[in-house]
């Protein structure tokens, strides 16, 4: 017998969980085996003596790695770029949500796409895909409010130039108060973002400030946006979506009809309960959840992504639809449909949650609170094959049962 055969198959065995994964159809008790980074297996009851490490998540959720499709990672940014301070370092605000992947939307346009990936992207452990701005200095600078830095060009052969990470065009807070002239016209950010999209083969997501009538929402969604084309924020304050009856609008479900895609997008100021409660009991749930973190809201409104998780539950909607707004929709929204579900052969991106039930309340951006009865924790996640937020130590021994090396003083060398 060879020393190969005496190795067992698995590398990791998460044993008794229950397993929620929208894209496979399952909502019920499962192990999830992991070998090589990836999913080996999904099934009812496998061995423990087939795994080398086992961890018992009995009386918990284990689902797809959550992926983020809205935040803001580019903490780098070069000397020209954002204010000092709004993007947020990936790795320190992600894992403990279950979150593997997360979008930053924007920050960098095509004069700053390759510093993002040198010194954010690829030292990065969260995977970390980009839309890049049409403005090509990216965010929050008086280049976003001036249409000559909207160059389509630019920046769809940035998006071709780097295709494994930038995923679409993004357009944001263009001219939301002073008056048109020639040279701000009401649609220059959206047209230019559609022109680059189309010119790269991808979707557009939008930030968008409505100002009716020479530019209004209704316009937006049903007749500029694109089928799989992205707007983010959609339960935010300025959106139109409710009616003086309390109900939806009937062109919401129009556009959605049409292939418009509407993302939450929590943001400091994008998530109103008035709006995204309403919406939900009438209906009009998101297509996806995603939190819009940056510095300015990751110790505010916002937190992390299970809180917006735990937001959206409360509002009305089963757990199993919040795991598949939070996993597989956004991987297929974004152009990763290998990503947000367990299929063997998958990369082993895996949350583990429990699902507490008693009395908690959660703010919304007008400092008004929901109270629910669930909460969403993570206590596990795994990242590639690899253990990498464990707060609670499932996959720890108990310290009287610890390997003997945990009893040894090291001898520090001079």
């Amino acid at each position: 017998m060879t020393l190969s055969t005496l190795q067992p198959p698995y590398d990791l065995l998460l044993k008794g969980g229950h397993v929620i994964d929208p894209k496979n159809g399952l909502d019920g008790k499962r192990d999830v085996a992991i070998a090589n980074g990836r999913i080996a297996a999904v099934e009812p009851d496998i061995a423990p003596a087939l795994a080398a490490k086992v961890i018992d998540v009995s009386g918990h959720y284990v689902t797809p790695g959550i992926l983020d499709i809205h935040m803001h990672a580019y903490h780098t940014r070069a000397p020209e770029g954002e204010p000092e301070g709004l993007s947020v370092v990936a790795d320190a605000h992600t894992f403990r949500s279950g979150v593997t992947t997360v979008v930053d939307t924007g920050t960098a346009g095509a004069n700053h796409i390759r510093h993002f990936k040198e010194t954010v992207i690829d030292r990065a452990k969260t995977r970390i895909f980009a839309y890049v701005n049409i403005s090509d200095n990216g965010m929050l600078g008086d280049w976003e409010q001036d249409p000559r830095t909207f160059d389509a060009e630019r920046a769809a052969e940035a998006v071709l130039t780097y295709p494994d990470i930038c995923i679409g065009i993004k357009t944001a807070h263009y001219w939301t108060r002073l008056p048109w002239d020639e040279l701000h016209t009401p649609w220059a950010a959206v047209d230019q973002a559609i022109r680059a999209a189309e010119l790269c083969g991808r979707h557009v997501m939008y930030d968008f400030w409505p100002r009716p009538p020479e530019r209004s929402y209704e316009e937006l969604i049903l007749k500029r946006a694109r089928p799989g084309d992205i707007h983010t924020h959609v339960y935010a304050q300025q959106f139109p979506i409710i009616n003086e009856a309390g109900k939806v609008n009937d062109f919401m479900f129009e556009a959605r009809a049409r292939g418009v895609i509407f993302d939450v997008g929590h943001g400091a100021a994008s998530f109103w309960f008035r709006n995204a409660v309403r919406a939900i009991q009438n209906g009009f749930p998101p297509d996806s959840i995603s939190t819009d973190l940056h510095t300015g809201n990751v110790h505010g409104v916002v937190v992390d992504m299970q809180t917006t998780m735990n937001k959206i539950l409360n509002a009305g909607m089963s757990l199993y639809d919040v795991i598949k707004l939070s996993t597989i929709n956004p991987a297929n929204q974004i152009g990763h449909p290998e990503l947000g579900h367990l299929s063997a052969g998958a990369c082993a991106d895996v949350a583990v949650f429990e699902l507490h039930t008693g009395r908690f309340s959660f703010v919304d951006c007008g400092r008004a609170k929901l109270t629910g009865d669930k909460k969403l924790e993570c206590v596990l996640t795994i990242r590639a094959g690899e253990i990498v937020f464990d707060i609670g130590g499932l996959s720890a021994p108990e310290w009287t049962e610890a390997p003997p090396e945990y009893w040894v003083i090291p001898t520090l060398q001079q």
